[in-house]
């Protein structure tokens, strides 16, 4: 790509220049296209170390590279108090074509970066006692796509459900099921949704009269249902981990460790872990006076576990309410050895759905919320996942279900996997017409001049570095972001620049016809990192394409 030989180019006149030791050249594409294709401040960040004044150094650079300029430079410009502006011709992002189409679906936007690193992400981790909602529903498509970044960016990647499959809450659940298949109100505390009345059904008459078994059935159910239903999402777990496994010793194991290192004292008749000593508010008890453990002991041991199973890195998807429990946790990796930086918490905000103007609360099976299994009956799992990874998962979100369930241009997912269809109609069209793509080291990409074109481009050269970036601070909206863009100006391409009509020339129709192709690919690859389908055509299409197969259609 472009970019290290600008680099590069910098270094070799810095050499000729007298100044080295020159180890980061920055390169930026600048906001205004008046200010150039690619911007440097490297004047400016070695200026004072060499004892130059910034423009000054900056005019020589640009003198120099004006004298010599490198492959695709036109022009080089001194802006401001020492920036550097390479102004290039469209045959660089010729070379941006050919690359993409080289590396393809599979390979596209992949990197090395995380090479040799095991990462663990654990995510959704609901209790086994009902449906997944619409909070578990955010968690569940980010965690995904966490996920798939990391795999896109070479780390070796694990997904996990921690399965909480043990305490007070289980046995409620079995004595909701019990007292609904006995004709009774639930339990103070228990669970009222059409779904324990489902189950109740169900229950063997066995354990009518005996809430571990009752509990132990409906345990069954709701796993398989939560499992269900993250298949249709087209989520898929690695491994499901039974908090229940780790009683087997890994909770003793756990508290020798803590302390060993000096990590766990005794007040108040209850056994504390030190958490103040990492920067929590107070000190965590972890076994009550009573002898019961609180939430926190088994979960330190289930971490002390990932890392027993070799994980460099952990990162966990939790809700909103689990903001000030991330303290304590990483206070507890601490103790047990282990460096902060090995362990990343993203916290989900909530997401309000609405409808026809009016929020959405209720789910028929639950009675007090929505479900996940809901939201997929009517909207389906790419409409889903592309919603909930349109937005920063740290800030609240409000997602309108009529808009999304639309098949128009208004809708913002439509319009994504609408661009992707536009393109492979395309070449349908070209194959009813008998047109041939011929080899792409047989094209003269010299006619791809128009701004449509080369906007396309410039937009498939970023998503190697969106890539990174979305990886690295576990941001998967950027992805969402630059699919939008790259959809908007497909659309944008198909209407002012016509492949098949009938006054294109050869020579145009086939450069055009490799630019759709690198194009399907970067749209395609993207809605993959995604979780998301490229659907080849649209059950709908708006009015713009009424006319696609005429002599005089936008391909």
């Amino acid at each position: 790509m472009i970019r290290p030989q600008l680099a590069d180019a910098l270094r070799h006149q810095l050499d000729a220049l007298g100044i080295d030791g020159v180890d980061e050249v920055k390169l930026e594409q600048p906001t205004s296209r008046d200010h150039g294709d690619w911007s440097s401040n490297v004047a400016m960040a070695n200026a004072k170390r060499v004892g130059r004044n910034p423009r000054e150094l900056a005019a020589d650079l640009v003198e120099r590279l004006n004298a010599d300029l490198p492959a695709h430079v036109v022009k080089v410009e001194l802006a401001g108090p020492g920036f550097i502006n390479f102004h290039l011709a469209p045959t660089w992002l010729h070379d941006v074509l050919r690359g993409v189409v080289a590396a393809g679906d599979e390979t596209f936007g992949r990197s090395d970066a995380g090479a040799g690193t095991t990462v663990m992400v654990e995510f959704v981790s609901a209790n086994p006692t009902g449906p997944l909602h619409a909070g578990h529903a955010r968690g569940a498509t980010y965690g995904d796509a966490i996920a798939r970044l990391l795999e896109h960016t070479g780390h070796d990647v694990t997904r996990e459900f921690y399965i909480n499959d043990r305490g007070a809450q289980m046995l409620k659940m079995g004595a909701s099921i019990i007292a609904r298949a006995t004709g009774q109100e639930p339990p103070e505390g228990g669970y009222a949704g059409a779904y324990i009345s489902d189950w109740a059904t169900k229950l063997p008459a066995d354990a009518l009269d005996d809430v571990e078994a009752a509990t132990e059935f409906g345990y069954t159910c709701a796993l398989a249902d939560q499992q269900e239903v993250l298949e249709q999402l087209g989520v898929h777990f690695d491994s499901w981990f039974s908090e229940r496994s780790l009683l087997h010793g890994a909770i003793e194991a756990t508290l020798a460790d803590l302390t060993s290192a000096g990590m766990i004292y005794e007040a108040d008749g209850a056994t504390w872990f030190r958490s103040t000593d990492y920067g929590d508010d107070k000190d965590r008890v972890l076994i009550k006076s009573d002898g019961e453990m609180t939430y926190l002991l088994p979960d330190i041991a289930y971490h002390r576990d990932k890392f027993a199973r070799g994980f460099d890195r952990l990162v966990n998807v939790w809700g909103a309410d689990h903001h000030g429990y991330i303290a304590r946790m990483r206070g507890a990796i601490q103790a047990l050895g282990h460096g902060p930086e090995q362990f990343e918490v993203r916290i989900t905000q909530l997401v309000k759905l609405m409808r026809d103007g009016g929020e959405v609360k209720i789910s028929k099976r639950t009675g007090d919320i929505i479900e996940l299994r809901d939201i997929l009956d009517e909207v389906g799992p790419d409409a889903t996942r592309l919603t909930y990874l349109s937005q920063s998962v740290d800030s609240s979100q409000t997602v309108d279900l009529g808009v999304i369930v639309s098949q128009s241009m208004d809708n913002p997912v439509f319009y994504v996997q609408m661009a992707h269809a536009r393109l492979c109609s395309i070449g349908r069209v070209a194959a009813e017409r008998g047109v041939v793509r011929r080899p792409l080291g047989d094209v003269d990409l010299a006619p791809l001049t128009h701004d449509r074109e080369l906007d396309v481009l410039r937009i498939l050269n970023a998503l190697p570095s969106v890539i990174e970036l979305a990886a690295r601070e576990f941001a998967p909206h950027r992805v969402a972001a630059w699919v939008r863009e790259l959809a908007g100006q497909v659309h944008g391409f198909y209407h002012d620049c016509p492949i098949l009509r009938d006054d294109v020339d050869d020579a145009t129709r086939q450069a055009r016809l490799w630019l759709a192709e690198a194009a399907r690919i970067g749209l395609r690859v993207g809605l993959a990192v995604l979780g998301a389908h490229a659907p080849e055509a649209m059950a709908a299409r708006d009015n713009d394409d009424s006319d696609i197969h005429s002599s005089v259609a936008a391909p």
